[in-house]
């Protein structure tokens, strides 16, 4: 059980909702993508045109939970950090540069404010891929817009893109996955000062506001 006395808040819960909804409408494509290209899931799932249509709608909607949530300031001054590096970040990115090159990996110091250079060029290819494979997937789509080399062009982009897409965020579920305190910031709102403290020094949290918490009993991981 984690103590609210130790907690502080790094995610509000528009934060919260916008990357589910994002994570959420991302999973749905990259399923559906794999029934569309891959003939051994397309067999096992069938019905086709269901599986096209899911495919694009949560395509198109994919900028939409974005969208929605920049009327929350939370989410807008995020949203300006992560566009901006810092002095810090690209300490933090020759850090990890240095540690990857030595035979015996040492600890080094990488600062970071609320989000380390890592997290930051995540979410920028986020973005950039996104809007990347909604401009291509209307080309596919909507046949009359563009010539047939373009819409040649565009298919080509279009998978490749989400290829890589699909390693980047299996990439992103890993290094999740392995730090137990930053899933629960992002499910709870909450993280140990002693955390952020540790892996973000340079960020000055809020005080905590139970408006944006999760309930108490759900403060465990």
């Amino acid at each position: 059980m984690r103590r609210r006395a130790e907690l502080v808040l790094r995610f509000t819960r528009a934060e919260r909702w916008v990357h589910r909804a994002t994570a959420a409408l991302m999973g749905v494509c990259l399923a559906t993508a794999g029934c569309l290209y891959l003939a051994p899931l397309a067999e096992l799932v069938g019905n086709r045109p269901l599986v096209v249509t899911l495919h694009v709608w949560c395509g198109l909607a994919l900028p939409v939970p974005l969208l929605l949530g920049l009327g929350s300031r939370a989410v807008r001054t995020d949203a300006a950090r992560l566009s901006r590096f810092t002095p810090a970040d690209w300490q933090w990115l020759r850090a990890v540069r240095t540690r990857a090159c030595q035979t015996r990996p040492m600890a080094a110091h990488r600062p970071a404010g609320k989000f380390n250079a890592g997290q930051k060029l995540y979410a920028q290819w986020t973005l950039g891929s996104m809007l990347v494979i909604l401009g291509t997937g209307l080309l596919m789509w909507l046949t009359h817009l563009a010539p047939p080399s373009w819409r040649t062009g565009a298919t080509f982009v279009h998978d490749w893109l989400a290829a890589a897409i699909a390693v980047v965020v299996a990439g992103h579920v890993r290094m999740a996955w392995r730090d137990r305190e930053s899933r629960l910031g992002m499910r709870t709102g909450l993280v140990e000062r002693s955390w952020a403290e540790r892996e973000h020094p340079y960020w000055q949290p809020v005080r905590d506001d139970p408006a944006d918490a999760a309930p108490t009993g759900d403060l465990t991981g």
